[in-house]
Order: structure tokens, then C-alpha cells, then sequence
């Protein structure tokens, strides 16, 4: 049987997670890939070989370097404005680990406190929002945000603000269902036989038990973060060009993929690959924060 690091008696927070996790060897490889793009990510400038909207007009359409005519220069090739595809694809990666961030922060500030009321207060109160929720949920996600950035208006920001608002449900009911279990149990009727306020049982003593759900969920809207916002992208309502955002990457170049299969292919892998990585890593931190799963 394998056993966890022991320190007086009783192993660290740190090194309990990591024993569950690393028995997950695709959640590990995910996370290999992920801090592998976000290290690209930060530090774009020493990476990219050139300026993402950096046009050379004598290299237009340039195939990739192992390719026969291809050039060093521009390792995977160049699109139709002369290019280099590379650089725009490690740029790219800052900004859909942007939007993930952003739209996850937004999504957990706002789910976490509505389903707390909701969970805590029950009532009228719990009604209405979980009514409200279960319209929300009613719409396939994507068209949802599709017609909330036709009405705030194409570009970036708005397409962060309509997908945080179409992932905010599944906090809401994740957070109230997670609270709901916990304010009858003992601790909580301790805390509140002792005098402790209403914000401070919500906040204090009930929302840190209800955490675990709540990353792994967190873990699973970031790539769907990623996902929603390349597709807007491609649609035209999300990065608008020349952004060098993967979505909008492959929109501009989907009428040359008979003849310059690069410039399609390239973006999509990095979408897949990202998008893959962060979702192993949901498995793993699943299989680390379950306490069933580590019964098991």
C-alpha cells in the first residue's frame, strides 16, 4: 500500500492532495502541459519569433519549416497577410488564459454568493433564484451567448461578460446544493447555538466546507471558458481581428483550408490541446478533493 509523507504524526494538507493527484497520471501530464503553455503565455516576448501582427508581404501563405520552400524563419508557416503563425499562436495562448480567468473569477464571485443566499435562506428567496437559474439553463449555452453579445456588441469584453453569465448557473446550484448539506449539520448548530452572526456562518464557517465541489468545477468552466470564447471568435463576436486569439485565428483563415491547411490546423491543436490539458487536471484535483474517491 502506498503511503503519504508523515510529519508529527500526521501528513501535510499539501502532500495529501498531491498523493491523490499524482495517482492520476493523465491529470499529472495535464498539468505538465498547462504550466508548459501558461510559462509560454507569460512570457511571449522571449518565444515568439516575431510580432504577431507583423505582416511580411514577400512570404504570404508560407508553408512550414520542414515542408519543401519552407523557411526558418517562420517555423510553422506563415497566413494569408504574411504572418508568422507561431508567434501569433503564443500570443494567443495570453489571451484565452485571460478570458479563462476572467470569466471563471466572474462566474465563481457571483454563483458562489447567489447560491449561498439561496442555500442559506431557503424560502421564497431559494425559489425564485433557482427558477431564474433554471431558465438560464434551459438555453443551449453557447446561443445564449451568442445573443448576448449581439445585444451588448461584438468584441472581447462583452464575450467574457455574456459566457461568465451562461457558466454562473451551475455555480449558483452547485453552491446551493453543497450549502444545503452542510447548515444542518452539527458544527454549523454549534456555531449558531454559540452566537455566531449570519455572515459569518455563511462565510466562515459554511463556505469552506463547500470548496472542494466548487475548483473542480472551477477547473471544468476554464476550458469551457476557452471553448466558448474561440467559438465566438469564429463567429465574429468575440475577438474581433487582428487579435491573434486562437477563435478568431481560425476564422480568418477557414477560406484557405484547401490550399494552407496550416493556418486552420495549428489553432485548432492548440485549442484541443489546451482545452485537454486543463480538463485532465479537473480529473486529477476530482480524484484529490473527493473524499469518496479517496475512500476508495
Amino acid at each position: 500500500m502506498s503511503t503519504v509523507t508523515v510529519k508529527a504524526g500526521q501528513p501535510s494538507a499539501l502532500a495529501e492532495f498531491w498523493h491523490y493527484f499524482s495517482r492520476n497520471k493523465g491529470a499529472v501530464i495535464g498539468l505538465v502541459v498547462f504550466i508548459i503553455i501558461l510559462v509560454v503565455a507569460v512570457l511571449a516576448p522571449l518565444f515568439a519569433p516575431h510580432q504577431p501582427n507583423e505582416q511580411n508581404r514577400a512570404v504570404l501563405l508560407a508553408v512550414p519549416f520542414w515542408m519543401e520552400g519552407g523557411n526558418a524563419s517562420f517555423p510553422l508557416g506563415t497566413d494569408a497577410v504574411g504572418r508568422d503563425i507561431l508567434s501569433r499562436l503564443i500570443y494567443g495562448a495570453r489571451f484565452s488564459l485571460f478570458i479563462g480567468v476572467v470569466v471563471v473569477t466572474l462566474s465563481v464571485i457571483s454563483g458562489v454568493l447567489i447560491g449561498l443566499v439561496a442555500g442559506f435562506f431557503r424560502g421564497k428567496i431559494d425559489t425564485a433564484i433557482m427558477r431564474l437559474m433554471d431558465i438560464i439553463l434551459a438555453f443551449p449555452s453557447l446561443l445564449l451567448a451568442l445573443v448576448l453579445v449581439a445585444v451588448l456588441g461584438p468584441g472581447l469584453t462583452n464575450a467574457m461578460i455574456a459566457i461568465s453569465l451562461v457558466n454562473q448557473p451551475h455555480f449558483v446550484r452547485l453552491t446551493r446544493a453543497s450549502v444545503i448539506s452542510e447548515r444542518e449539520k452539527e458544527y454549523v448548530i454549534a456555531s449558531r447555538v454559540a452566537g455566531a452572526g449570519t455572515f459569518r456562518l455563511m462565510f466562515k464557517t459554511i463556505l469552506p466546507n463547500c470548496l472542494g465541489p466548487l475548483i473542480v468545477q472551477a477547473t471544468l468552466a476554464f476550458s469551457a471558458a476557452i471553448l466558448d470564447a474561440a467559438a465566438l471568435g469564429f463567429l465574429g463576436m468575440g475577438a474581433q481581428p487582428p487579435t491573434p486569439e486562437w477563435g478568431t485565428m481560425l476564422a480568418e483563415s477557414r477560406e484557405f483550408i484547401s490550399r494552407a491547411w496550416w493556418v486552420v490546423t495549428f489553432p485548432g491543436l492548440a485549442i484541443l490541446i489546451t482545452v485537454l490539458a486543463i480538463n485532465l487536471m479537473g480529473d486529477g484535483l476530482r480524484d484529490a478533493l473527493d473524499p469518496k474517491l479517496k475512500r476508495s
